[in-house]
Formats: C-alpha cells, structure tokens, sequence
C-alpha cells in the first residue's frame, strides 16, 4: 500500500459498539465532518447514534473501530458486512490479548488502539463528542503493522481531538498498568479499607479520599476483564507501588510530590514516516498532532 497524502479524501468510519466510547467517538467525528457509520446490538443505542447524525448499518467499510467490551471484540464483526480491505481498529484498554486475537484474523490490516479517557460511567448515555478532546490516544505499530492503515488510524484519533501515541502492544500494556489497571485496584483497596475502618471514616471522607475511590464507580465486570486481561504487568505494577510504600514517608511523598509538580513545557518536532521514528517519539514521552505530507508533526517533553 502506498502512504495516504493529506490532499487523499478520508476514508469512512464505521464503529462498532456505540456505548460511551463508541457513541462519543461517532459523534465526535460527525462534528468533525466524517463519514460515520455505526452498529450496535442495542436498539437504544443505535436510535441515540442516529439522532447525532450517525448512519446505522451493518455494512462496514473504511476504518472499522471495535468499541465492544474485550470479551466481544472477537466476535465483533461476525455478523457484520466488513468490506475486506477496510482497516480494522478497537478501543480497548489491554492490547497484548487483542493482538493475538484480532491479529490473527486480520493481519496487518489490524491496527490496536486505545484513547486514555472515559469516565466511571457507561452506556449511550454517557456520550460526549468533547470526550476525546486533549485526549491521549495510544496507536500500536507493530512490525506486521502496515503503515498507511497505522496513519488512518491516527488519523481518526485526530480528528476526534486526541494525540496519537506511537506505540507497540507490549509496551502499552506495561505502561498502563502503571497509570489505569493499578490504580483501579488501589482505589477498590482504598474504598474497602475505608468501610473496614468503620461507618464514622465513610462519613467524614472528603476530596481526597472521592478523588482516590472515583474510578470505583466503573462497571466491576469491565475493571476485572481488563486487570485480568493485562495480569502480569499489572502485577509488576502493583510490586512497584509496594516497594514505593516501604520508604519513608517524608521521602515517598516528596518523590510523588516531584512527578506530579514537574515542568510540563513542550518542544515542537517533525517526524518521518518510519516505524523506529515514530515508535522513538512515543517512548520519550512524545505524541502526535497533525499530519503532513511526508512527516507528521507532534511535541516532546521540552
């Protein structure tokens, strides 16, 4: 395949589960000016889609964005008309798993994805075409990956308002099990200690402890599927936290104090259109945000 220019009309965008962030992403794209399809098993969900100007089909074609809870993302498609050359993408949260699964069945057409945002609510409900807005979005590049499909994906990513973050699946994995699976199950670990510490503590807890517990609103099924799902890295993870806790406390909390008050300045670069230079700029920290013709342009930690 030769690299898409940005002269080339965009391809349609066909998502597939239009809960949250399903129903967000098609929305924020109609907003955006692309052409959307969208299917859902829910009759609700799909009657919600249309009325933000989503087409409601079975006939897929484009970029086709799995949007289904990681137990179905298999199975996804199966009763859908899928055009056999569209490019084949999903939101979920773990990437390892779903490589091996979605990998298999369609190659380097597939190309993993998960946008770093959400809330702990669910459901068509809870759709927000800003929801992506200043968003993360994590673009895996595998060596299987074809790189044309691979800027499509990020593409999308783009036009939704997100940074794509140039990414392989294993890498992902580990790196958010640092910053969503283990603080989920901090959070549920924090909440249960708090009811443990008796009705008085449930009643005086503030901001600090709403902030600490907030994403123990999610739908417990979902948080399982993926702390399950990315088991080992979230277990490394869990052991670092541990280890973190064995310090000393004015000294664990002037170390966590310095990660999170550290300079958040920024550099501009440009970046080819290579697996190593863009996979570099996702390891330094670096993201995404516009696409050139032969480079794409994005920021690093200054």
């Amino acid at each position: 395949m030769t690299l898409p220019v940005p002269t080339m009309e965009a391809p349609p965008v066909a998502v597939v589960g239009l809960g949250q962030l399903g129903g967000s992403l098609a929305a924020a794209l109609v907003a955006a000016g692309r052409t959307v399809t969208g299917w859902d098993t829910d009759p609700a969900a799909r009657d919600a889609a249309a009325a933000r100007g989503v087409r409601i089909a079975r006939e897929l074609a484009g970029v086709v964005v799995l949007a289904t809870p990681i137990p179905a993302l298999a199975t996804a498609l199966d009763e859908l008309d899928v055009d056999p050359a569209a490019t084949v993408t999903d939101l979920g949260s773990v990437k390892v798993p779903v490589l091996a699964a979605l990998g298999e069945r369609f190659g380097g057409r597939y190309v993993g994805g998960h946008p770093m945002c959400g809330t702990e609510r669910s459901g068509h409900a809870a759709t927000d075409p800003e929801l992506f807005r200043g968003a993360r979005w994590a673009v895996c590049l595998e060596p299987g990956t074809e790189l044309p499909r691979w800027l499509r994906v990020a593409e999308v990513a783009l036009a939704a308002g997100a940074s794509a973050v140039p990414v392989t699946a294993a890498e992902h994995d580990a790196a958010v099990a640092a910053i969503s699976h283990a603080p989920h199950l901090l959070a549920a670990a924090l909440a249960a200690a708090a009811a443990d510490a008796g009705p008085l503590a449930l009643a005086l807890a503030a901001g600090s402890f709403g902030s600490g517990t907030r994403v123990v609103g999610s739908d417990p099924a979902f948080v399982t599927a993926m702390v399950e799902g990315n088991a080992g890295p979230t277990a490394a993870a869990l052991g670092r936290v541990r280890a973190q806790l064995e310090r000393p406390w004015p000294e664990l909390v002037a170390a966590g104090h310095a990660v999170v008050t550290r300079p958040q300045d920024r550099r501009t670069v440009r970046v080819p259109l290579d697996r190593a230079a863009l996979l570099a700029l996702g390891r330094a920290g670096g993201a995404v945000e516009r696409r050139l013709a032969a480079f794409v342009e994005g920021w690093l930690p200054a």
